[in-house]
């Protein structure tokens, strides 16, 4: 098997985002901040943004059902670098040996396209691809067949000779019924051991 460009999921594989990195600080007692975070600004709300939603319009919906949290609702957007612990460094270094090698590298990511920028500003690891498809400036997201298309067709990829690598099980599932050779990832050294498999001396 001959694998012709890689494909990198972002959060989770090359950035270590969590929004209990912004609220352990914003919200110290934990019962009070899982509440926030499973109940008010959820997942699925955050995953809006994800899937083009601007900011200014998820953070007045949501102060307009939670007054009381107001504070914490907009610091989601103001403070949302804080979320970000920094680059899995393990992860780079496998993508800048892959460049090295002359592999074209793509990221493939579930992120709002306002804070794309503001996280490419802060981490020029992700300037670094070949190409990106980024879920909020395409208004779909992941595992939706149709983000996939775009990322194989933009880019001219044969989904066959692709390898994709994201930390969601049903991200890969949604690669995989596009033909492209997809592998969840659980981390630097398995990803290595993934490529190696597949012919790539990285």
């Amino acid at each position: 098997m001959t694998i012709d460009a890689v494909v990198f999921d972002i959060g989770g594989v090359l950035l270590d985002w969590s929004p209990d990195y912004l609220y352990t600080e914003l919200i110290p007692d934990a019962e009070q901040r899982s509440h926030f975070l499973t109940n008010v600004a959820t997942p699925a709300w955050n995953h809006k943004q994800d899937e083009g939603r601007t900011w200014a319009e998820a953070v007045a919906e949501l102060k307009g059902l939670h007054p009381e949290h107001a504070e914490w609702i907009e610091a989601y957007d103001t403070g949302w670098l804080k979320m970000v612990k920094g680059v899995f460094e393990d992860t780079a270094a496998v993508l800048t040996e892959l460049k090295a090698l002359g592999v074209p590298t793509y990221a493939l990511t579930n992120f709002s396209g306002e804070k794309w920028g503001v996280a490419k500003d802060a981490f020029p690891i992700l300037t670094h691809f070949d190409g990106e498809v980024v879920s909020g400036v395409e208004q779909t997201a992941k595992p939706d067949e149709k983000i996939y298309r775009i990322l194989l067709d933009r880019f001219g990829l044969d989904p066959a000779h692709t390898f994709y690598t994201d930390d969601m099980a049903y991200n890969v599932d949604g690669a995989r019924a596009v033909g492209i050779d997809a592998e969840v990832f659980t981390g630097a050294a398995d990803l290595r051991a993934q490529l190696r498999a597949r012919g790539l001396a990285v």
